[in-house]
């Protein structure tokens, strides 16, 4: 089961676009460039679910905990977020009931009623080429907490193919900011894959076709080990 916490960069209008230009929206502090696609052409190969947040993660964080600072940031790689500025208990309820939780709602009905049937979540995520000066030499990262045997396999299978541009724990680690996951895999016991990989790699369709069947075969490779 795919799902894509930050794949889409939609603002509910009442909120003015957060005060930011149209510009910063087709950025990566929105949205996971890419993913969106990547994920319906992964779905589509693996005849897969994909459950996706169609908001900006600016709006909110689904994959940061209720309350988090970070689930409504201020700042976001530098840039301010006038929109965000100053939010009272009500406002960011609001956000909370109307945004994150129909979100979460979706996987969870979705993972119960596959509840008996073996059953992987795979989080998909994007990263920027390069961030504050440094180049990033990965393609794609797998994300952990040293307790996933699924994501354990596909690592290896990615730094057969990929070599050092294969990415464990990078460029990002798996650690308590982190939601999704664990809010939904933890009480089940399911094992998960949290997949980073590259804009600049997914940008477009073409790109996003070509990662989509390297993914594919990746991961079904993994589930047949």
């Amino acid at each position: 089961m795919l799902v894509g916490d930050h794949a889409g960069r939609l603002v509910p209008k009442t909120l003015a676009g957060l005060g930011l230009i149209p510009a910063d929206m087709d950025t990566h502090i929105a949205w996971d460039i890419g993913v969106a696609g990547l994920g319906e052409r992964l779905a589509a190969r693996l005849d897969a679910c994909f459950i996706r947040q169609t908001y900006s993660r600016l709006v909110i964080d689904c994959n940061r905990r209720p309350g988090a600072p970070a689930a409504m940031p201020q700042v976001s790689d530098g840039v301010d977020i006038p929109g965000n500025l100053g939010l009272d208990a009500k406002a960011m309820a609001a956000r909370r009931a109307e945004i994150y939780q129909p979100y979460q709602d979706a996987i969870a009905t979705e993972l119960d009623r596959r509840a008996d049937r073996p059953t992987i979540l795979v989080s998909l995520h994007s990263f920027t080429p390069v961030m504050q000066g440094f180049v990033r030499p990965w393609r794609m990262g797998v994300l952990h907490r040293d307790d996933s045997a699924f994501s354990d396999r596909v690592l290896a299978l990615l730094q057969r193919d990929l070599g050092e541009a294969a990415g464990n724990n990078q460029p990002y680690r798996m650690d308590e900011t982190d939601n999704t996951v664990p809010l939904h895999v933890d009480p089940r016991g399911l094992d998960y894959l949290e997949l980073e990989v590259r804009q600049d790699l997914i940008a477009e369709d073409a790109g996003q076709d070509e990662v989509a069947e390297i993914v594919a075969r990746l991961l079904t490779e993994a589930l047949s080990d």
